[in-house]
């Protein structure tokens, strides 16, 4: 991993070949045998076309949290809590059961599941909800973040997206998924590289990098429209857009007086304010949540490690202290977390800072990890690896205990960014 080659945002040449839409596909590596036992049974269905309680099974396995049942473990398929035989889940060790239906046909159905706590022989979360045809992977998720929360007591994740770059031939995409891979839709795309996709907090918009100008510019764009708008093209690089909590600004990295610094961007005004002044490399800003800070990484000590500047400017200090290599930050939505690539003798991994202590944990296993990107749950942290000439994304547990590989049909994929 070259840093400087990084900042300098690939303006060599690439060479690529025509890309097809790339559906991204999941693969558990590693989970934890200690999960919660939990069976999510099949829902009675009158032929809806996506299955709720495999999408919901799926998602509450690739948590990390869960030892999910297999169907054909599973003692019988009630589809109401009046039907469940509690004693028969007892039997089998099964802590909470998930049994549901899905009525109606056409675009429209309406869904209904139950929570039960098989222990006690009574019902968590009971709801009924109705969905059009085209959102029933949507509600399937919904349902997950519900379960996830009544048993964990933290919000679910299942119903973010994530946006990612891929690139194969002549082309590079800018896309988004669900969070298990499915409906990826293309934002743009490009015979130049695309890169740094950052969510508005309002998840409407995403600003990245564009290079189809022949020279590195940010955009701005409407994810429901399309409609998109330049924000910084100035001479030299022009990199690493980063939203403020309140949408209004964009924090970013510009070459436009020499060497690269950070500023802000006031998005109504197009006002800039510059927060760094130094000889060496300053890039890679991202906001604390609270909106006071913005921690960036620098080779102002001579080699990259990761500082914290007022986001009005002033105040920077260094805040990573351990190993010879810390970049690319990424807060932890209530902000007593940082995750950043984490490198020692030219092995790099994901490691995640508690910001009261300073102290890092690594969690990932390299030796070509870059990009981590926490989910909004603060639970997960998605990210990019390479092995074998291979690129892809992988998302980790906090503990490392939950490893998930993504990858695609065609082509490799890069920069991932999961919205809020």
């Amino acid at each position: 991993m070259n840093f400087l080659n990084k900042i300098l945002l690939l303006s060599l040449a690439v060479v690529f070949s025509p890309l097809s839409q790339a559906e991204l596909t999941i693969d558990i590596t590693e989970s934890s045998d200690s999960g919660i036992p939990v069976a999510v049974v099949p829902f009675a269905s009158s032929g809806a076309p996506v299955n709720i309680s495999s999408v919901v099974n799926a998602d509450l396995a690739r948590s990390g949290y869960f030892k999910m049942l297999a169907e054909q473990n599973m003692p019988s398929r009630p589809s109401s809590a009046s039907a469940v035989n509690f004693p028969e889940w007892q039997a089998i060790n099964q802590n909470y059961l998930v049994v549901g239906q899905v009525n109606g046909g056409g675009n429209q159905y309406n869904i209904q599941f139950q929570l039960l706590d098989v222990m006690k022989n009574g019902q968590l979360l009971g709801y009924q909800m109705n969905s059009s045809a085209a959102d029933l992977r949507r509600t399937a998720h919904h349902i997950s973040d519900l379960i996830f929360e009544k048993l964990t007591g933290k919000k679910g994740a299942f119903s973010g997206r994530i946006a990612y770059v891929t690139n194969n031939g002549q082309q590079s995409q800018l896309q988004i998924a669900d969070t298990d891979g499915f409906d990826p839709q293309t934002v743009t795309t490009s015979k130049e590289p695309l890169m740094s996709p950052s969510w508005s907090p309002d998840k409407s918009k995403i600003a990245y990098v564009s290079f189809e100008r022949k020279t590195a510019a940010i955009y701005v764009q409407m994810l429901a429209t399309g409609q998109r708008k330049k924000v910084a093209e100035f001479p030299g690089i022009n990199g690493a857009p980063a939203w403020s909590p309140d949408g209004n600004k964009l924090a970013l990295t510009l070459s436009k007086d020499g060497s690269p610094d950070i500023y802000t961007l006031n998005l109504g005004t197009g006002s800039l304010n510059k927060l760094t002044k130094s000889y060496s490399i300053d890039t890679e800003p991202v906001w604390s949540p609270d909106g006071g800070n913005i921690v960036f990484t620098s080779d102002r000590g001579g080699k990259p490690q990761l500082y914290m500047v007022s986001s009005t400017g002033g105040g920077e200090k260094r805040i990573t202290f351990s190993g010879d290599y810390n970049a690319r930050a990424s807060f932890s939505p209530d902000g007593r977390s940082i995750a950043m690539v984490h490198g020692n003798g030219g092995d790099y991994r994901i490691g995640v800072m508690d910001v009261g202590s300073r102290s890092i944990n690594v969690i990932t296993t390299g030796p070509a990890d870059e990009s981590p990107s926490f989910a909004p749950n603060g639970q997960m942290v998605i990210y990019a690896a390479k092995k074998g000439g291979a690129a892809y994304l992988s998302a980790v547990s906090l503990d490392g205990k939950m490893q998930q590989r993504l990858g695609f049909n065609s082509g490799g994929v890069r920069e991932p960014a999961w919205s809020p």
